[in-house]
């Protein structure tokens, strides 16, 4: 295992583009690094191919018409990371107490390398020991049997394929709970909740064809170099057919600058570059809301003055009239708020958003493309609900080339949802699971992410299995939960390395090593296959080949039906055992329980660019209470959830070039200069002037909630960066120990990581 040095920062402007000569070094350095087999790389011409795997960390679709290597810099370290040939065996675990593999760095403890057997741990020792799968499951299910269901949460990450997902989900409720928080409840539940209310689904309604029929893109709050630069494609090719794409984002970030593809040799040799945006907008952390209403302010007055004119007017009237309600209390919030308020709490000019409005004005098809620098502040939803509110001025939903696009960052994050991975009861269809499967399922509400730290604090939950990821990193109140998660009675832990969440055990934990999805599956019917679902609603077939990394793993499938033959009672009508051998018979009671969006599961498994689940709001029908879109009356236009104050900042916690989520790959963050280090601190530069700091200083920042409890972050690097001023930049998911367990957003519990209320002290 190679351990990378961080005591040496070298902070230099990065002058490339995204993408180039810069990707093809960056997986130069980490493929060794991994010490990948011939096989890996193999592997490597199978991502994202039809009959190939799907990529373990984004969920941008793979396409019918793929490129050779039809894989990004991420995708690729995100490969390498799971085929690397390190192992972390038992005799790792004898070597080292929890204790003190606790002061090692997230890098040193995933880059150990593959789990290899299922390990229980034993607190005379502090140690993790060896223990048999079987006596594993008897142990874990003789734990849970005695608990108030309501008691145990069933964690899982978005990576989970749709076929575990459903057992796991289905296993969970026939427990007795639907405590059954993932990954989006952390991202886009904002988007679950604004768009179901506002246009009857919880998803986008684009898919990758209207990237071919835009004429426009407007982008908020979504770093497309570092979270999914498998679309800087897409982008490339709307901007050589002269598509506008005009970018909100307080930070400059290359991704949505310039391009130069890696697969296009004229491109590397000549180092030719695409220029991604036509206009970038450097808003202030959480301005977006208040950017989009100066947007429709202009729409408004555009269409005023052009009604008074007899010239053409500028809103869609008559999509307005046939399929949208709500629209007159929008327009009087429209024209009551004042253009002095729109400009402060955005950051930019009365001019800047008049550019941008006549872009949008001028097109016929708008995509609005986003990320969780819209979702993750308080008013969270309300930045959703603006999108819509923007998109349904001009009738850009339900036609080719418009529609919001929000960009999902697991690769299973929404088709998890899709199966019941909820903790809503509203979302599944009860009725129909209970009558499939001859049992009676909870209806109250089970605990999200937030309520399942509350109660992990306060101890109201005894237990916790995590069918993946890494919680305790993820979450925010980082120092608390960390205190409080060996009061667990029981924390099961399904991995593929070794986080930092494991090394805080409850009273009886266990750790479980399962099979990667690259890996070939083989159960009693022969290989098997699973499924996702991408961003755009898309299915696709999964199929691992590469030789597994111990022969002690089990599938995720086999774990849950592991955990639920002993633990439930046995039901007629449903064999796990079966399922196991058979992940066809999964996607078929998959089919049973959701038949419109699977019809035909298993028959079309191998399409080309995935086939798509179909999506009602896309067609114009609008399954809202109203039964049509309905627009939203903003009631202002800050969407932090704290004051501004003399002294006080929005941090924006960051992922960097050399991560995914909480994984970290390396210390060289390359579109943004840092390399050796992720302790920075991105700082305006006349912010470091005027508070008395200086570039390279070693600050602290401390959590200004006012809420009585101390957060710090300690031991940052002040960088100058191109930011906004009031605003900060720090990387995630080091600074979640400043976020409040309380700071999210309003409706849907996201935590609010974007715009995070701090001081700087020296």
């Amino acid at each position: 295992m190679t351990k990378q040095k961080s005591d040496a920062p070298d902070l230099k402007p990065f002058e490339g583009p995204a993408g180039g000569w810069g990707s093809v070094r960056s997986l130069a350095e980490i493929f060794p690094r991994e010490h990948l087999s011939p096989e890996a790389y193999r592997e490597l011409g199978r991502q994202n191919k039809p009959t190939g795997f799907q990529c373990v960390s984004c969920a941008w679709p793979k396409p019918a018409h793929h490129h050779p290597a039809e894989f990004c810099e991420e995708g690729a370290k995100a490969t390498a990371w799971e085929l690397t040939t390190y192992r972390t065996t038992p005799d790792f675990f004898a070597e080292h107490t929890l204790t003190a593999l606790r002061g090692w760095r997230d890098y040193d403890l995933e880059q150990h390398g593959r789990l290899t057997h299922p390990m229980r741990y034993d607190s005379a020792t502090d140690k993790y020991v060896a223990v048999g799968w079987d006596e594993a499951f008897r142990a874990i299910a003789a734990e849970l049997a005695p608990l108030d269901p309501k008691s145990v949460v069933f964690y899982s990450s978005g990576r989970t394929s749709l076929e575990a997902s459903y057992m796991y989900g289905l296993m969970a409720r026939m427990y007795g709970n639907q405590n059954l928080p993932d990954s989006s409840n952390m991202c886009h539940e904002s988007t679950s909740v604004g768009l179901k209310a506002a246009i009857g689904v919880p998803v986008g309604t684009t898919q990758l064809k209207d990237f071919e029929a835009c004429d426009a893109i407007f982008f908020f709050g979504q770093n497309v170099g570092s979270n999914a630069p498998r679309m800087l494609h897409d982008l490339r090719s709307c901007r050589k057919r002269g598509v506008e794409i005009v970018t909100f984002n307080p930070l400059r970030e290359r991704g949505l600058e310039r391009f130069t593809d890696p697969q296009n040799p004229v491109e590397m040799a000549t180092l030719k570059e695409t220029n991604i945006s036509t206009q970038y907008h450097q808003l202030r952390a959480g301005g977006d809301l208040a950017a989009m209403m100066g947007i429709a302010k202009f729409l408004v007055d555009w269409d005023d003055a052009a009604k008074a004119d007899g010239g053409a007017l500028v809103l869609d009237h008559a999509f307005i009239a046939a399929h949208t309600t709500g629209f007159d209390d929008f327009l009087a919030s429209v024209r009551a708020t004042e253009w002095a308020a729109i400009e402060h709490e955005c950051g930019l000019a009365r001019e800047e958003l008049e550019a941008s409005a006549r872009i949008y004005a001028k097109a016929k098809a708008v995509m609005a493309i986003y990320g969780m620098g819209i979702t993750q502040h308080v008013k969270g939803v309300d930045n959703v609900r603006m999108i819509v509110n923007l998109l349904l001025m001009r009738g850009n939903i339900g036609k080719p080339g418009a529609g919001p696009t929000p960009v999902r960052g697991h690769s299973n994050v929404q088709g998890q949802r899709t199966v019941g991975i909820t903790e809503k009861t509203e979302l599944v269809p009860v009725e129909l699971i209970e009558k499939q499967y001859a049992f009676t399922a909870p209806r109250e509400k089970g605990l999200d992410t937030v309520e399942s730290c509350r109660g992990v604090i306060d101890g109201s939950v005894k237990a916790f299995v995590a069918l993946g990821g890494n919680f305790l990193r993820a979450v925010p109140e980082t120092a608390a939960m960390e205190e409080a998660w060996p009061r667990l009675r029981l924390s099961v832990q399904i991995a593929t390395k070794l986080n930092r969440n494991h090394l805080f055990p409850g009273a009886v934990t266990y750790l479980l090593p399962c099979l990667g999805r690259i890996e070939q599956d083989v159960q009693a019917s022969g290989p098997q296959v699973v499924t996702v679902e991408d961003s755009t609603g898309c299915i696709h077939a999964s199929r691992g080949k590469a030789t597994p990394a111990s022969e002690h793993l089990l599938s995720e499938p086999a774990i849950v039906a592991g955990i639920a033959t002993h633990l439930l009672p046995p039901n007629p009508r449903l064999d796990w055992t079966a399922w196991v051998a058979d992940y066809a018979r999964i996607r078929d009671a998959i089919e049973l329980t959701y038949p419109e969006p699977f019809k035909d599961f298993n028959d079309r498994l191998f399409q080309p660019g995935g086939f798509w689940k179909g999506n009602k709001a896309s067609e114009r029908i609008w399954l809202t209470n109203s039964g049509k879109a309905e627009f939203f009356a903003p009631t202002g236009l800050s969407v932090t959830g704290f004051d501004e104050a003399d002294g006080r900042y929005r941090l924006m916690t960051l992922r960097s070039n050399d991560q995914f989520n909480t994984t970290i790959y390396g210390y060289h963050d390359r579109f943004r200069g840092v390399k050796g280090t992720r302790d920075i601190l991105f700082m305006n530069a006349n912010d470091i002037a005027r508070d008395g700091f200086h570039a390279g200083q070693i600050v602290t920042l401390e959590s200004d909630a006012q809420d009585g409890r101390r957060r710090v972050r300690e031991g940052l690097i002040v960088m100058p960066y191109s930011i906004p001023e009031g605003c900060l930049g720090a990387y995630y998911p080091e600074c979640n120990v400043l976020i409040p367990v309380e700071h999210h957003a309003e409706q849907s519990h996201v935590p609010a990581g974007k715009t995070v209320p701090v001081r700087i002290r020296a």
